[in-house]
């Protein structure tokens, strides 16, 4: 297995030369290994995903039970992996310093904090804080002896506030806080990713698999997009095909889910090849 260092050195240089990649998202070992056969260079942990997984909703899993997801998806693959940090599990800019701290503890390379407050009367943490909090969570990562990029989400758009110009003045602020990758999740037309891309200096995440959002990795690369994820979207698209699968068995009594459905011997093989948990 490829060290820590190793991984943030390969991730790093994924966000620096130029190109546009897809980091999506597993929600255990089983789907990290699958995305990792399939070529992709780097992945994202999914809060949404992996509380799925444990029959909860989302943002309903805390940092106590998330690390240890989080060392499980790094021992898992040779790929770098980003943690979602959701808003580093409270509110204090000390929170957000000690979820770096564990997170990388636990084996990741990067991570994202949002300014999502958790709170329904305010959505989404004044701007100061919010600030303040990305550059505790900076400086935190600084004191690794590794480079641990640092992802800044705006989270207007996920909560009613559709305001790009807001928006747009949160990540400059995160990008002067200390920020390494900016992040707008719910941004999807092209004017307004345009206009993001040409208002920041670091690399901007865009999330896809929302529906509705028909954007082509392409045509993300020409609108200056350095990194695409996918969110709990996978997760989603799993979980509809069991649903889909279990419906038919019980609605009539058939089963020809099994024709779309992965062999045996082909998930053998792929688990089989380098895995790391028989070392």
């Amino acid at each position: 297995m490829k060290s820590q260092l190793e991984k943030s050195k390969e991730f790093e240089a994924l966000h620096d030369n130029g190109a546009c990649f897809v980091m999506p998202n597993p929600w255990d070992c089983g789907s990290a290994r699958l995305l990792q056969h399939l070529g992709f260079m780097a992945l994202a942990s999914t809060g949404a995903g992996y509380a799925f997984s444990q029959g909860r909703s989302d943002l309903s899993v805390g940092a106590q039970a998330m690390m240890p997801h989080l060392a499980e998806l790094a021992a898992a693959t040779d790929l770098p992996v980003s943690a979602d940090l959701q808003n580093g599990f409270g509110d204090a800019p000390e929170a957000a310093a000690q979820a770096i701290i564990e997170a990388a503890r636990a084996g990741v390379v990067g991570g994202s904090i949002e300014d999502a407050s958790g709170d329904a009367g305010q959505p989404v943490y004044d701007i100061g804080l919010a600030a303040e909090r990305i550059r505790a969570a900076a400086q935190a990562a600084r004191s690794l002896g590794f480079k641990f990029m640092l992802t800044a989400r705006a989270e207007n758009y996920l909560y009613g506030r559709p305001d790009l110009r807001d928006t747009i003045q949160r990540l400059q602020a995160y990008q002067e806080a200390g920020a390494d990758v900016l992040f707008a999740p719910g941004i999807q037309s092209k004017d307004d990713i345009r206009a993001i891309v040409s208002s920041v200096e670091r690399p901007l995440n865009v999330i896809m698999g929302f529906q509705g959002v028909l954007l082509t990795v392409d045509e993300l690369r020409e609108l200056g997009v350095a990194r695409v994820s996918l969110g709990g979207s996978l997760a989603r698209a799993a979980y509809g095909a069991l649903l889909r699968a279990a419906t038919e068995v019980q609605s009539s009594g058939t089963f020809s889910y099994a024709e779309e459905a992965i062999p045996a011997k082909e998930m053998n093989r792929i688990f089989s090849a380098g895995d790391p948990f028989s070392r």
